[in-house]
């Protein structure tokens, strides 16, 4: 695993090896800047003394995942220096503002005053996006800039895909049919009569009010696509619940069959990535970068012509146009975002009640709830050392979140700061070490696949 590198003004300088990041540290001539990605500064040098080479910054931005690498161009040839992964936040913050709209739409109904719709007088600029859509370029766009500070980028290359939602259902789709659609001369109702032959999909009865029925449900992450849409009687559609078709007709195997060949999965990923790929793209080009842009077949070809093994990260290498690729078998480091905290004052119940209320200020004792800290515990049932993300209390007896659980009660005392929450969790994942076919065994070099531990390079000293 590389370790980025500044000089003692922190400008970026080429990325170095572990080892050489080892032996800095230990003889004093360098500090540890940063833990994730792990970042030292030197203390001796400046940019103009260093030798720079050329380093290009890989985007493959996706649905729920982007993968980004850093490579380094000579000639023909690229290495991979920095592999990772963005985990977006998108349906959580879905999830978040369906909640807060359930909660103001029950406010309406109840007995209080009456608060008219804002969104009535509201008209969304033009690129408007949603607040989902929007963090996933936000967040590709602050890793783009960060990763900037952290090395001496010379450019950018963006996997710039377009779905054909239609084609996707049907690939033998052409000309006049694209703008007929599934739905021509029919309205939802009616089509879904003329499909289910105007009976209960579930015990069959005909005759009888017929409800629509959702085969995946809402809560589940079912969509109003036509195809996850179904006709059931009240009392079907009431027993049935929420619960997957699956689960509810477990026990009648060739209805399952039937209902499944009938169902398709939504396109909803698609729609995400079509609503987001032109928003990337020119805030990426605003970043003051040549920027190239390249397709998914062309993705896909370099990945098979390698044999390298399909992930975000390893994805994002293989965009562009390049002749050999070495080194490729590097941890990847999957970057979570987890936001800030939140403006609410209060812990809501499921209903929408205050059960508890939260402190006025974020900070206590120069710590904050996120940050990344290691607890030395000299004694008592909780002695030992722990490291991991801390919440803090107003007492001053923090909880800290490690790998193996979250240890309560621990003394701010004993606490030692590492490094401030960003509103981002961080860990390493090692990759198997994947040997590649014969003609791109020689081409690619073989890394070593075991985690890098930053914490042990802290003897050196903190910035």
């Amino acid at each position: 695993m590389a370790v980025f590198v500044l000089d003692k003004r922190k400008k970026p300088l080429m990325p170095c090896s572990e080892k050489r990041a080892r032996l800095l540290l230990q003889r004093k001539r360098a500090l540890v800047h940063r833990l994730h990605p792990f970042t030292i500064r030197l203390v001796d040098r400046t940019r103009e003394e260093s030798r720079l080479q050329d380093l290009r910054l890989k985007l493959d931005p996706g649905s729920k995942t982007t993968g980004m690498a850093i490579t380094r161009e000579a000639g023909n040839d690229q290495t991979v220096v920095h592999l990772a992964e963005i985990a977006d936040r998108g349906e959580r913050i879905r999830r978040l503002l369906q909640q807060r709209y359930d909660y103001r739409h029950g406010r309406r109904s109840r007995n209080l005053r009456y608060r008219p719709k804002r969104i009535a007088n509201r008209r969304p600029p033009e690129g408007w996006l949603p607040p989902s859509l929007k963090h996933r370029v936000d967040a590709v766009l602050t890793w783009v800039n960060r990763y900037r500070t952290l090395a001496p980028l010379t450019g950018i290359t963006i996997e710039r895909v377009r779905f054909d939602t239609q084609a996707l259902v049907n690939p033998e789709i052409s000309g006049t049919e694209y703008q007929q659609g599934t739905l021509a001369g029919y309205e939802v109702r009616e089509y879904l009569l003329e499909k289910f032959g105007r009976r209960c999909v579930y015990c069959g009865k005909t005759d009888v009010p017929l409800q629509v029925e959702h085969l995946i449900s809402m809560s589940r992450g079912g969509t109003d696509r036509v195809s996850n849409l179904a006709l059931a009687c009240e009392a079907c559609n009431l027993d049935k619940g929420n619960r997957t078709v699956q689960e509810y007709i477990a026990d009648q195997p060739e209805k399952l069959a039937q209902l499944l060949a009938q169902a398709q999965a939504p396109l909803k990923d698609a729609a995400a990535v079509n609503s987001t790929r032109w928003a990337i793209w020119e805030r990426v080009r605003q970043a003051g970068l040549p920027v190239e842009a390249t397709t998914g077949g062309r993705t896909k070809f370099n990945r098979h012509r390698l044999g390298i093994p399909k992930n975000h990260a390893l994805d994002a290498a293989c965009t562009g146009e390049f002749g050999s690729l070495q080194k490729w078998q590097r941890p990847v480091l999957v970057i979570a975002c987890t936001g800030r905290g939140s403006h609410q004052r209060t812990r809501l119940t499921k209903d929408g009640f205050p059960r508890g209320y939260l402190l006025r200020t974020k900070t206590v004792r120069g710590f904050r709830t996120g940050d990344l800290v290691t607890a030395g515990v000299p004694e008592g049932r909780h002695a030992g050392t722990y490291t991991g993300r801390v919440a803090v209390r107003a007492t001053g007896s923090f909880n800290v979140q490690t790998e193996t659980g979250t240890i309560q009660g621990i003394s701010s005392r004993h606490c030692r700061l590492l490094q401030r929450a960003d509103g981002y969790g961080y860990q390493l994942h090692a990759r198997p070490a994947l040997a590649p076919p014969p003609t791109a065994q020689a081409e690619g070099a073989r890394g070593s696949t075991e985690p890098f531990c930053p914490f042990d390079m802290l003897e050196g000293g903190e910035a």
